[in-house]
């Protein structure tokens, strides 16, 4: 068998691609750096990720593909989901080796499962446009905490600068540990020493403006209102807005 070992990085990943076609050695199973190896194993090859042949694998990639089907390669790797590297390895050997477009190739197992995963991670890039909940702290500052299943809230920072272009804000994966913060210029990726503060998903009192807490209770009291107790639906509630999001929505509290 033979393995390829890699940082686990996207760029990495194109500098496998880079690799296999240079050394003319495709691999049959891709590893971090400090992965075992698994039995059988005969050549291990080490790569480094480097710019300029991860820019040419990408560069062309977008020559071969439409914007969807590019932006599709991406939404699959931000999945996170295992051996989604080896998957993504075998659809862009076949991008790269078909002279027509293979995007329209129903039939190939490959190309489906991408498109299957991509489709997650977009309906997951929907929901936390959707049910992102900004809370304004004591220093004039937006923060909306999330907790998302794939990896897709790079995908939705065009959406929130868009959004809310007038105020500082941050939007922050406390599952994986990292966010983004708009400064009124621009989008900056940054990582809290301590995490936020959170307890049951809500920003602790003690850094939260006045004004967020009067108006949390606004909202609060006008979603009790507004709610019809003989038409509640939990589970269809559920469905079109998941649980997982609920501690972090005011009027879920």
């Amino acid at each position: 068998m033979i393995v390829f070992r890699y940082d686990k990085t996207f760029d990495g990943l194109l500098c496998v691609v880079f690799e296999a076609y240079n050394r003319k050695i495709f691999p049959e199973k891709l590893l971090g750096l400090n992965d075992i190896e698994p039995l059988f194993t005969s050549e291990v090859y080490i790569i480094t990720t480097q710019r300029e042949p991860a820019t040419r694998v990408w560069k062309g990639l977008r020559k071969k593909l439409s914007v969807r089907a590019f932006n599709m390669i991406m939404y699959a790797w931000l999945s996170e989901l295992e051996n989604t590297d080896e998957l993504l390895l075998r659809l862009i050997k076949k991008i790269f080796d078909n002279k027509d477009s293979i995007e329209t190739n129903f039939a190939d197992i490959d190309l489906l499962e991408t498109q299957k995963i991509a489709l997650k991670v977009s309906k997951e890039k929907m929901y936390l446009q959707q049910f992102a909940r900004f809370q304004k702290t004591a220093d004039d500052i937006y923060v909306a905490p999330l907790s998302p299943v794939y990896n897709a809230l790079p995908l939705s920072l065009a959406y929130f600068k868009d959004r809310f272009a007038d105020q500082k804000w941050i939007v922050y994966d406390t599952k994986r540990q990292y966010g983004f913060y708009y400064d009124l210029k621009s989008v900056v990726e940054i990582t809290l020493d301590n995490d936020l503060n959170l307890p049951n998903g809500q920003l602790d009192e003690s850094i939260m403006s006045e004004d967020e807490k009067l108006f949390q209770q606004l909202w609060k009291s006008y979603f009790k209102s507004v709610t019809i107790k003989e038409r509640i639906n939990l589970k269809l509630h559920r469905q079109h807005m998941p649980k997982r999001f609920w501690k972090y929505m005011p009027e879920k509290q």
